[in-house]
């Protein structure tokens, strides 16, 4: 059960074209945003889609596949675990942030 704690896997489409960093050690990461739709409903019988944007990194050779294979827009799933930390803006003002760290993609749609 341990590893069950802290996993989650989305399914989405890619909002922007990663962006790829290549730090000092060679090491590569990758950051991007997916969106996730689910689609319902209401009381009055009209279809409501509701798109969450879920941000997501990714380091080593999952950043290298997805430097390689992952376009804007390309359907993708994502399995990893939930990070939050926080960060000071370019103002000083104290961010906080939710994301993905992703430890497999894969490759889905056209």
């Amino acid at each position: 059960m341990n590893t069950l704690r802290n996993k989650v896997q989305l399914i989405g489409h890619v909002g922007n074209a990663p962006e790829i960093l290549t730090m000092e050690s060679g090491k590569k990461l990758a950051k991007f945003s997916i969106a996730t739709n689910e689609t319902y409903k209401n009381n009055k019988g009209e279809k409501i889609t509701d798109t969450q944007w879920h941000n997501v990194v990714a380091w080593g050779k999952t950043a290298e596949l997805i430097e390689n294979y992952v376009p804007k827009g390309k359907e993708i799933g994502v399995e990893g675990k939930l990070t939050s930390r926080s960060y000071e803006d370019k103002d000083g003002i104290k961010k906080y942030i939710t994301e993905v760290v992703c430890n497999e993609v894969l490759l889905l749609g056209k």
